[in-house]
């Protein structure tokens, strides 16, 4: 079963966000350091929330700059899994980050696919925007995707 016929059965039902985001963590288990809670998953759009709490700290009691980046990331290619064709496949090949403010609170990680999926092999670049609970941007990536045709 793909992800998003997953998240389609689970998102609605009481605990099904949490049992899907639990289970995209048993599939790549390093997410699983961050805690993370997705809230949407559609073709060209991801939300991805982490709550604040010691795990994620660094030594000023703020969070992480790399649990930021692993949120990021999960948002990012999670949206991508869900919006490629069957036909293609995609892999982070970078990360561009801006460190804005202090993250102080828990945060929301939102993607937008803001181009149309190329049907050749390219790179597709997105952008992972980081709200703290204030609606305050703390963090903004540029994630470079490379996607291609699968190969047989």
């Amino acid at each position: 079963m793909n992800a998003l016929t997953l998240w389609k059965k689970c998102a609605d039902k009481p605990l099904g966000k949490w049992f899907f985001s639990k289970i995209i963590c048993w599939k790549a288990p390093y997410f699983a350091s961050i805690q993370p809670l997705f809230d949407v998953l559609e073709p060209g759009r991801a939300v991805v929330s982490m709550r604040k709490r010691r795990g994620v700290q660094n030594h000023i009691a703020t969070v992480h700059a790399i649990a930021m980046c692993n949120l990021a990331e999960l948002t990012a290619g999670t949206m991508m899994e869900v919006s490629v064709p069957n036909t293609m496949r995609w892999l982070p090949k970078g990360m561009t980050v801006r460190y804005l403010k202090k993250a102080t609170t828990s945060l929301k990680c939102e993607c937008v696919l803001t181009e149309a999926l190329p049907a050749q092999a390219t790179d597709v670049i997105v952008r992972a925007v980081l709200r703290d609970t204030h609606d305050v941007v703390v963090c903004e990536a540029d994630i470079t995707m490379y996607v291609s045709p699968k190969t047989t």
